[in-house]
């Protein structure tokens, strides 16, 4: 699997292997919002059109995507509705009964739903899809600016970990003005390269500033007595994050997944020899009991009439981190046979060390974000010509960082000339700036990086 065959190994692990990673990747989500302060709730679905037009900005980037309820069965409405494309413009009204006083902030909310866009290009399963069916959006309120300001670095600290733990490797980027979530002052994203050398947008934040506020008159008492408009933040993750565990870590057999998410981290497979049936049988029973007391994920795969070589091909196709194996000869030596799934790696242990697989599942973690890092890393090309970026993308794929005047005329003309798109400016401002602007000639003020996107 690479470069010129990804699309087709996507397509067919997504058939073959029967992926369900959905609830455990919610649970690393989830669990990071809950720590940090955040309350789940769930908003509704339909917005009437009366609520989505009072911001006028918002609306007008959606207003192509969006789809529409005209009818009550055969009855027309007097107000469309619309299928929420994104939630601002139904949580605040929401928000607007609860937040009286500087007191009731800073208020911080997520939901896990759907959300609709009507995609007019090529649709992609789990990349680019109409209706994103596991969209995690948080909602914050505060009394000042840099409060708000300082959410959304926390927004985005929170994600490092998400993915840190999903095993992503990500460059965060300030998107360019051009290219800001509708209604927002400034947009961070985070991308991860995939393995046809695209980048894919996988986590977003946002500062809102008061523009929702405004439209809505969301204001609060302040702690001298006046009232003052409250200061927004969004930020969100879709299924995009289960496609990126996906491409990332997937190899020429299959999915590879990290522990912390893979339905099932172990599987026994009986190696069975007549007239050691049983006793095969009770010894990976009682090392599968063993192993979900202790906590982990397991399955005995017993079923009959299939050889062992089958089930070692349905296993590594659904990428689970550890095979152990049990037959004649390991029941002799008191011990089972241990594979990982990572680096195909064989080693035997003797059956009372099965307390050594949280430290084997916990190394091949560590393999996996070594590994995706690294490639990440070598896929990040570093360049002052615009025609030895675009020979770059053509022929590696990956990231491309340019020095950048920072004039709106200058990143367009990159994005149209190098055939990318540009990600933004670096977020963590650790880049040195050298050089001159490749299409105006006057010294960089900025680090900017290009792609090619889905």
């Amino acid at each position: 699997m690479g470069k010129d065959n990804f699309g087709d190994w996507f397509r067919e692990i997504l058939d073959a292997a029967k992926i369900i990673l959905r609830t455990n990747v919610l649970t690393v989500i989830r669990r990071n919002l809950d720590e940090t302060g955040h309350e789940e709730m769930l908003f509704p679905t339909l917005i009437p059109e009366d609520l989505i037009v009072k911001e006028s900005t918002h609306i007008q980037s959606f207003e192509d995507e969006a789809y529409w309820i005209t009818h009550g069965g055969k009855n027309a409405l007097s107000v469309k509705l619309a299928l929420r494309p994104t939630s601002e413009t139904a949580i605040t009204p929401m928000v607007k009964l609860w937040v009286r006083s500087h007191a009731d902030l800073p208020l911080l909310l997520y939901q896990i739903g759907s959300i609709f866009r009507y995609e007019t290009k090529a649709t992609k399963p789990l990349i680019r899809i109409r209706e994103v069916t596991t969209f995690k959006e948080a909602h914050t309120f505060h009394a000042s600016h840099e409060a708000a300001q300082a959410q959304v670095r926390r927004a985005n600290e929170i994600y490092m970990k998400i993915f840190s733990e999903l095993c992503i490797p990500y460059v965060v980027s300030e998107r360019p003005d051009w290219d800001r979530f509708a209604g927002a002052l400034t947009t961070y994203a985070f991308d991860t390269i995939f393995p046809d050398g695209r980048c894919l947008q996988i986590g977003t934040s946002h500062d809102l500033g008061q523009n929702f506020a405004k439209a809505f008159d969301l204001t609060f008492e302040k702690k001298d007595g006046t009232r003052g408009l409250v200061w927004q933040t969004s930020y969100g993750i879709s299924e995009r994050a289960i496609a990126a565990v996906i491409a990332v870590h997937g190899d020429d057999r299959g999915l590879v997944l990290p522990p912390t998410i893979a339905p099932i981290q172990v599987v026994i497979i009986p190696i069975l020899y007549r007239g050691f049936e049983d006793q095969i049988l009770g010894a990976c029973q009682k090392v599968s009991s063993e192993l979900i007391s202790a906590g982990f994920r397991v399955v005995v795969d017993n079923r009959p009439k299939i050889t062992p070589g089958s089930k070692f091909y349905d296993w590594e196709i659904k990428g689970v981190p550890l095979r152990l194996e049990i037959g004649p000869r390991d029941l002799e030596a008191a011990s089972f046979t241990l594979v990982r799934r990572d680096t195909a790696e064989k080693t035997t242990y003797k059956l009372d060390s099965v307390t050594r697989i949280g430290s084997i599942l916990s190394a091949i973690e560590d393999n996996l974000r070594t590994k995706a890092w690294k490639y990440m890393d070598d896929h990040i090309h570093t360049s002052n010509a615009l025609e030895d970026a675009k020979q770059f993308l053509d022929t590696i794929g990956g990231i491309v960082e340019l020095p950048w005047c920072g004039t709106d005329a200058c990143g367009r003309r990159i994005e149209a000339e190098v055939e990318t798109r540009v990600l933004g400016t670096p977020l963590d401002g650790g880049h040195e700036v050298d050089g001159v602007c490749p299409c105006c000639g006057q010294k960089a003020t900025h680090v900017i990086r290009v792609a090619r996107t889905y």
